[in-house]
């Protein structure tokens, strides 16, 4: 019987569905949603509200817009990815990492007019949806696979300490223009001493963190809303905003228009290629983030499909007047820990966003920036991950301090420079594996099957004349010449003049051009000494390469074998060596 899938937080999923729904995993989801769930996927969404919409705003100025622009690219991409989105706790929206290239693009086009720069921004968000869509069609997702636990929790401890550290001036009602964690808190240093902090502030938000952090250990106890309204609550009644407490003060009104973004006159390959730019940004944050969240819980989260839903979530924000989004580090974990469940939470947020436009734009006016902070900075201390990183280190050292330089790029270098570095890292050592793998002479060992590794088995049997040596990595460009290094070494290092060489080759799951044309070398090399070349166990696409590359002939087709054993009956069969030689 097939067991249902488990979701990223224990219960079980919907099934695998065939057909077009496997394009729409939201819908799929309501199929087994449990009323149990409801309730906090409500309490979130309200929670997340509060972070909806100050962020938007802020994001929105950033990226050269009008702020009601950052609520219209709030609304409408959270509901389509709850239809198109493959990850339950993932939460898109405006994001900091695309402000800097949507500003350096409006900027350019809109001559200083609201209007152009908001049909500017919207252009750029169809480029990139349709970028983000063409590329999970496409079936690109598999970049992700690219990063290994270690750099994962290196780029997710670096995002925890980069939001944290971004928070803390809004705690102190304090204006930071350095970039970089480091600058920001030495920055942050020299503005408290020279007494800029505002206490009434700092008071807001330690005592909303404090209060947040305690109620954690309830589950059942929405902390981070109870904190926010407290915090408004007070500021609203002792009159805190006059004493240089920070509050979001009142929003537009209004929601979002269906709209087709054109902007005549405009230069389009600038708005081409800024939407192909922040897309390509966005595909390597949300890729990385969503499969982190997914590691998590260990679960699985389809990349092609959440490309998919990247892309749809753009689009539409697009079309309904918003501009280039992304998954965002700070507000997913603030999701997290109220106790999402499903896409139902970013749904709530998003009509919670537009219920507010609608009736009640002043309702959040009195609520604290320094609340905000804390909220953000307790998400951000449930992003790091020590406790694995410490096993980590007692069992593999150098890819603990792989996750170390990881999480130094991003934390000194932002996030995409980060995952960058972090994906660089990640070929170096998939590449250093296979650069320098292992390998070993076989013999028989007594009371064991098969034929093992004489440097593990001093004591194993060889056989007069024949060599077996197993390769135990692909054949490609970087290990090629180490690989004749090592056999020759091999057989000039036998007991016994050797007669054949049989190459176990059941590890080697690929051989490129290099490795060929090295092997084409190796064999005359060794024929020219009357020595025969065999191959056991090779894959049958490996060997279509070899024909491929014209080695078949050269080889001779009687010489590969199925096993190595039916190699070494071959050798002993046709009487050139007893069955046990030398030692």
């Amino acid at each position: 019987m097939q067991t249902e899938p488990l979701t990223p937080h224990g219960e079980r999923s919907a099934p695998r569905v065939p057909g077009w729904w496997r394009w729409l995993p939201g819908l799929t989801m309501l199929r087994t949603y449990q009323a149990a769930w409801l309730p906090r996927d409500l309490a979130a969404g309200l929670v997340l509200t509060t972070m909806l919409v100050p962020v938007g705003i802020a994001y929105a100025e950033a990226s050269g817009v009008p702020g009601v622009y950052g609520l219209y690219a709030t609304v409408v991409p959270l509901l389509v990815y709850a239809v198109f989105g493959p990850s339950r706790v993932l939460v898109l929206g405006p994001d900091s990492a695309l402000a800097a290239p949507i500003l350096a693009v409006v900027i350019q086009v809109s001559a200083g007019d609201p209007a152009r720069a908001v049909a500017a921004a919207s252009m750029m968000a169809v480029v990139s949806g349709v970028v983000c869509i063409v590329m999970g069609l496409l079936r690109l997702g598999f970049i992700t696979e690219l990063l290994s636990k270690p750099i994962r929790y290196g780029y997710m401890n670096g995002i925890a300490l980069t939001v944290l550290v971004s928070q803390l001036p809004k705690l102190f009602a304090i204006s930071i223009d350095e970039g970089g964690p480091l600058r920001e808190i030495l920055a942050l240093g020299r503005a408290i001493l020279d007494g800029q902090a505002n206490w009434y502030s700092f008071a807001v938000g330690a005592g909303s963190l404090v209060l947040i952090l305690l109620l954690k250990r309830f589950e059942r106890v929405p902390g981070i809303l109870i904190a926010v309204v407290l915090a408004t609550i007070a500021v609203s009644v002792f009159g805190l905003d006059r004493a240089g407490v920070k509050v979001l003060g009142p929003i537009p009104q209004g929601l979002p228009q269906l709209a087709l973004p054109w902007l005549s006159g405009a230069d389009l390959v600038k708005i081409v290629l800024g939407g192909c730019a922040v897309a390509l940004i966005a595909f390597a944050d949300t890729s990385v983030l969503s499969r982190t969240y997914a590691a998590r819980y260990q679960s699985r989260v389809d990349p092609n499909q959440e490309m998919v839903g990247l892309g749809a979530a753009n689009l539409a924000a697009g079309f309904f007047q918003g501009f280039p989004i992304s998954s965002s580090a700070s507000r997913t974990p603030v999701a997290e820990a109220a106790g999402a469940k499903t896409q139902l939470t970013g749904v709530v947020g998003a009509l919670a966003v537009a219920v507010l436009l609608l009736v009640a734009p002043n309702l959040l006016q009195y609520l604290p920036s320094s609340a905000l902070a804390a909220v953000v900075i307790a998400a951000a201390l449930g992003l790091f991950e020590f406790a694995d990183l410490r096993r980590i280190y007692r069992i593999q050292q150098w890819e603990f301090w792989l996750s170390m330089v990881c999480f130094a790029a991003v934390a000194v270098f932002g996030a995409i420079p980060g995952i960058c570095l972090a994906v660089v890292i990640a070929v170096i050592e998939f590449l250093w594996d296979g650069w320098r793998p292992h390998f070993a002479v076989l013999g028989r060992v007594e009371g064991l099957r098969g034929y093992h590794d004489v440097q593990r088995y001093p004591h194993a049997k060889r056989i007069d004349g024949l060599l077996l040596f197993r390769w135990d990595a692909p054949l490609f460009f970087a290990n090629a010449e180490l690989f004749q290094e090592r056999l020759m070494e091999a057989v000039e290092d036998s007991p016994t003049p050797v007669r054949r060489v049989v190459v176990a080759a059941e590890p080697v799951t690929s051989v490129d051009v290099t490795s060929a044309d090295m092997l084409r070398e190796l064999i005359r090399t060794l024929h020219a000494r009357g020595i025969a070349v065999h191959l056991a166990e090779m894959k049958d696409p490996v060997r279509d390469k070899l024909k491929r590359f014209e080695l078949l002939e050269l080889i001779g087709e009687k010489n590969f074998h199925a096993t190595v054993g039916g190699a070494v009956d071959d050798y002993v069969g046709k009487g050139r060596a007893p069955a046990a030689g030398a030692g």
